[in-house]
């Protein structure tokens, strides 16, 4: 359960949006839509691919740079 104390001379404005962001934070939101739809395995094996891809390139490139 997420929860925020307001403190002393503070907006609640101020409040939600630091709500917002601990509840972004956990991830409920996206594992609401993963749920939500039926994604082949083979699609989600294929999506897993591609990121992993990208994130081994990013780390060369991260790499030649130094």
């Amino acid at each position: 359960m997420v929860g925020v104390t307001i403190n002393e001379n503070e907006s609640i404005d101020k409040a939600l949006r630091r709500f917002k962001k601990k509840f972004e934070r956990t991830g409920v939101i996206k594992e609401y839509k993963a749920r939500a739809a039926f994604i082949k395995p083979s699609v989600k094996k294929r999506a897993e691919q591609i990121r992993a891809t990208r994130r081994a390139h990013r780390a060369r490139l991260e790499e030649e740079a130094q």
